[in-house]
């Protein structure tokens, strides 16, 4: 058998060149082959770090978005009553409005009730809704008198309003304070007036705040600027404003005919006055004539006492029919006295109705 002239790689020195050596196996791995790669320590060190990123992504929106969970968790299983929902379709809330309201999870409360969520500071301004902090509950004063109905509506966009007023950003804020703000110097109505000086007076840390809930549901025309800053809260701010002025119809109403029934009395006592001053000089003629004809017939003047009676029996009959007139005066004075006190206690009546404090009158 022909050997192989080359020596096996691991042949023992010394041996028969022709010596046979035991055949063995060797696997020679290359120099340089690739190593595998290490695939469980890579993801190992990847799934952490994909986790500390989901998780400063979800934190940032969070961060962002933490309103808007907050109000999906508060409004969780929540369906707003029908009440509730016919308060802010009729005020044309938007739908973040009606977010902003309903995560308040708003109630309609009878006096008793409400007086236990809602105080009363002041006896200057009525109570009639409060809003108690983020997510925190608003309430409505329950006003049952029909001739107010609109203002439950008004009083919900009023109280969602503070809630929004609350959501600003510091940026925000300071914008729409200063619109306000400048908005509020123009003011020139009576009643507003009274009603900014009592928030002045009592609430002066709250005011601007009251500013955006009042202008906006008060004031049918406001500043450009101002308008399109509501148009996110409501789709038809005219709504609202028409509630207001409709119900607060009842109160003007009644103002301007009480104004008017104090102006005809005023009138009607002047005239009082003055024929009542001529009845009583009237009736002091006559005692002293009819006392000079008594003379006149005693003497036996017939003459002279015949001559006087006619002109006495004429200015009788004036100063008869002077006081017939004055008495019709009076009667008519009374008669206005009677309709303008009946208009002052329905007046009255309505603002009791306003009044969460006041008990019904047959609790008084």
């Amino acid at each position: 058998m022909k050997s192989d002239s080359k020596q096996p790689a691991g042949a023992l020195q010394g041996d028969s060149a022709h010596a046979e050596v035991p055949a063995r196996s060797y696997v020679v791995e290359p120099a340089h082959a690739p190593l595998p790669a290490p695939k469980k320590r890579l993801l190992g060190w990847i799934g952490p770090v994909l986790v500390l990123a989901l998780l400063l992504s979800a934190s940032g929106w969070l961060l962002l978005n933490h309103d808007a969970v907050g109000d999906w968790l508060a409004t969780r299983g929540y369906r707003a009553p029908a009440d509730i929902q016919q308060m802010a379709n009729a005020t044309s809330m938007t739908s973040y409005a009606k977010r902003l309201f309903y995560v308040n999870r708003p109630q309609v409360e009878n006096r008793d009730e409400f007086n236990k969520e809602c105080s009363n500071e002041t006896d200057q301004v009525s109570v009639l809704g409060c809003y108690t902090g983020n997510r925190q509950g608003i309430f409505i004063y329950n006003v049952t008198d029909s001739r107010l109905n609109g203002i439950q509506q008004v009083t919900a966009a009023h109280e969602m309003l503070h809630q929004a007023y609350d959501r600003l950003s510091d940026g925000e804020r300071a914008k729409v304070d200063s619109m306000l703000e400048d908005y509020a110097k123009t003011v020139t109505d009576p009643d507003l007036l009274s009603k900014i000086s009592a928030y002045k007076k009592n609430e002066p840390h709250q005011l601007i705040n009251e500013y955006h809930s009042i202008f906006d549901t008060e004031i049918t025309k406001l500043p450009t600027p101002l308008e399109d800053y509501y148009k996110q809260y409501f789709t038809d701010r005219s709504k609202v404003t028409a509630l207001h002025d409709k119900y607060q119809e009842a109160f003007t109403e009644r103002t301007n005919q009480i104004a008017s029934y104090d102006q005809q009395l005023e009138a009607l006592k002047k005239q009082i006055e003055i024929d009542r001053a001529s009845i009583s000089t009237q009736e002091a003629d006559l005692k002293s004539r009819r006392a000079q004809l008594d003379a006149l017939l005693a003497n036996n003047n017939i003459s002279a006492y015949n001559a006087a009676v006619p002109g006495f029996n004429a200015d009788v009959s004036r100063y008869k029919a002077t006081v017939a007139a004055t008495n019709a005066l009076i009667d008519k004075y009374n008669g206005i006295i009677d309709a303008r006190n009946s208009i002052a206690v329905e007046e009255q009546q309505l603002q009791r109705a306003l009044d969460s404090h006041a008990a019904t009158a047959s609790q008084q």
